[in-house]
């Protein structure tokens, strides 16, 4: 039977028990103690080396026989576990995770000799002194979470039902982990939502105290519990398969096709006085409405996909830097399109290590500032709007902005004596390519590549990227990013007559532009607006366009990026709409305030503006 059509599921499978494997490894060399992590351990290996040698993957199979034998030996404790057991161990599941990724592409190699023989001496620590009976893991004194799923309805006559659902899920994450949620919060500003929402919360609390949680989020007319269906397989549990990454985006991409076409439909039945073509066009925009969601939802995974590799980072660089860093994750269950998850780990990974190098302290200089020797990187995660928010922040010493303005005058005599460094003005800086203040290049950072790095490809998702540093206290980046880029609600707006479009989750208000509210913020046009000064950019002169005089009334859009608000003056509002984010390899010249570009409803192209970039 030829095999090779399931290298695919071999790879799938292995690598999720590769990532177990390393997060049993943290916590069992955390928790010396912890006998379920070495239970876990052999259990995920004796499973690749079943699957190895099933698909005839012999090098697999070999490697991950050794590596089952010195488990079992620790955990019938006939071998002494030592600080050199662990690192051993890390090392062997590396070399297991390359051998999967080579067999399955079928460049099978010999396990190294030399690890196999390592695993075999420290195998052969038997009859050694056994550790003795390791006393039992503590467990938490807090009530068992129980799973639930939680059915609500919002009022029919209530206003911004989207708005109350979102609340309501908030609501519900105070008292447990949420998940599955339906339709998918990204949809839940979308006029066809009816004001039904269902999610999956594990939470230790009772339903009437879930149900007065949710019920404060107002206008709820109904809160349901069921316990949730079975999944393991049996009679009416839910089944699940696997389905390939590039047949997701295939559909996506024939979705944001359809989303095109109705909208083109939508515009022509307007137009016409025939009530049939009315009626088809609102069946039809009701299909897409549905496939869409769906679609969507089946591209959204949770960032603990991405966020499991980072604690093994960690705890590598630790060593290697001679620093003891706790890696703390918070946030793992929140949800973003696939297409982004795979490409936001690399930005991660550059502002972790950063953190690790010029961020935490020697144990010894912690020890001097009065810090506990210990320092703390957190990686969270958490929802805002239609964005997701990733933040890395850590408590060491912070960035010394003195030292990076006289590195960035010796690069730039032309900078001012007098200047400061703002949050954005210092984030412009350091994302400089090139630019570092390292005194020497080490293994882990200092050739100036991790913020320019990280601010190129988040810029290239449709994000922002924002830093807030304190001397002596700790740096914090802040990540922004849309649920998803393939399908998006945008604001249409109309300068010199040309249209352009503004995805709504940055936009925080209209407002009419009143010359009357005009002042000055640091040598620049603002709008005061309800007591705040936020500066102005006017369209018309940004894209410099001239063929059209201005109307006498001129909207205002109240972009808001993180903290940071902007008025962009416009012509005219034209409406919203679906647009569908086409691939833009921006040409040389381009200006930054355009982000991409798409197909309006009526056949015509238009350019998505950059929110942040616009200031």
């Amino acid at each position: 039977m030829d095999l090779s059509k399931y290298a695919g599921l071999f790879l799938a499978e292995s690598r999720e028990h590769l990532s177990g494997c390393n997060q049993l490894l943290l916590m069992w060399e955390r928790e010396p103690a912890n006998r379920d992590a070495v239970g876990g351990l052999f259990r995920s290996i004796h499973t690749i080396k079943g699957m190895g040698a099933t698909m005839g993957f012999t090098g697999v199979a070999e490697l991950a026989h050794r590596l089952e034998s010195l488990l079992d030996a620790i955990r019938q404790e006939r071998v002494t576990v030592e600080s050199g057991t662990f690192q051993l161990l890390f090392r062997a599941v590396d070399a297991l995770g390359e051998a999967v990724e080579e067999a399955a592409a079928g460049r099978e190699r010999a396990p190294d000799p030399a690890l196999v023989a390592a695993l075999d001496r420290a195998t052969g620590q038997a009859g050694a002194t056994p550790a003795g009976p390791a006393p039992p893991p503590r467990r938490r004194a807090t009530d068992t979470p129980r799973a639930r799923s939680v059915q609500v309805i919002i009022r029919a006559d209530a206003v911004m039902r989207g708005a109350r659902a979102v609340l309501a899920v908030r609501r519900a994450e105070s008292l447990g982990r949420v998940g599955a949620v339906r339709p998918p919060l990204v949809q839940l500003e979308r006029e066809e939502f009816d004001g039904r929402l269902a999610f999956r919360i594990e939470s230790a609390a009772t339903e009437d105290e879930l149900a007065a949680a949710i019920r404060t989020a107002g206008e709820i007319e109904a809160v349901r519990f069921e316990e949730p269906a079975p999944v393991d397989g049996t009679a009416g549990g839910r089944r699940q398969i696997r389905v390939d990454l590039n047949r997701l985006d295939r559909l996506m991409k024939q979705v944001g096709e359809l989303v095109v076409a109705r909208s083109r439909l939508g515009v022509l039945a307007g137009q016409s006085d025939d009530p049939a073509l009315a009626e088809l066009s609102d069946r039809m925009s009701r299909l897409v409405s549905g496939i869409q969601t769906e679609v969507i939802a089946a591209r959204m995974t949770p960032v603990g996909d991405v966020f499991e590799r980072f604690p093994r980072l960690v705890r590598d660089l630790s060593r290697d830097l001679g620093k003891r860093i706790r890696f703390d994750v918070e946030g793992e269950e929140i949800e973003l399109d696939r297409s982004i998850l795979d490409e936001i780990g690399d930005p991660l990974l550059h502002l972790i290590r950063n953190a690790a190098d010029h961020g935490i302290e020697s144990p010894e200089v912690r020890e001097r500032a009065g810090k506990p020797p210990e320092g703390r990187i957190l990686l969270a995660a958490a929802r805002e709007r239609n964005s997701v928010v990733l933040r890395v922040s850590d408590d060491g010493r912070g960035i010394d902005r003195a030292a990076v303005l006289a590195r960035a005058r010796r690069d730039d005599p032309a900078r001012g004596e007098a200047e400061a460094l703002s949050d954005d003005a210092l984030l412009r800086v350091i994302a400089r390519p090139g630019f570092s203040t390292a005194q020497a290049v080490s293994g882990v950072s200092g050739r100036g590549v991790g913020v320019d790095v990280a601010m190129t490809r988040v810029r290239q998702l449709g994000g922002t990227l924002e830093i807030r540093s304190d001397l002596g206290k700790g740096t914090t980046f802040l990540i922004r990013v849309p649920l998803t880029l393939a399908i998006v609600r945008a604001l249409l707006a109309d300068a010199g007559g040309e249209r352009y479009a503004l995805p709504l989750a940055y936009v925080a208000e209209t407002v009419e532009f009143d010359p009357r509210a005009v002042t000055a913020l640091r040598s620049r046009e603002a709008l005061v607006v309800r007591e705040q000064v936020i500066p102005t950019v006017h369209l018309r002169d940004l894209v410099a366009s001239r063929e059209r005089p201005a109307p006498s009334r001129r909207p205002t859009v109240i972009l808001e990026v993180g903290e940071r608000r902007t008025a962009l003056v416009v012509d005219a509002l034209v409406g919203q709409q679906d647009i569908v984010v086409a691939p833009f390899d921006a040409p040389r010249g381009m200006p930054p305030y355009v982000g991409g570009a798409t197909i309006l409803a009526d056949g015509a192209p238009a350019l998505v503006l950059d929110a942040a970039a616009l200031r």
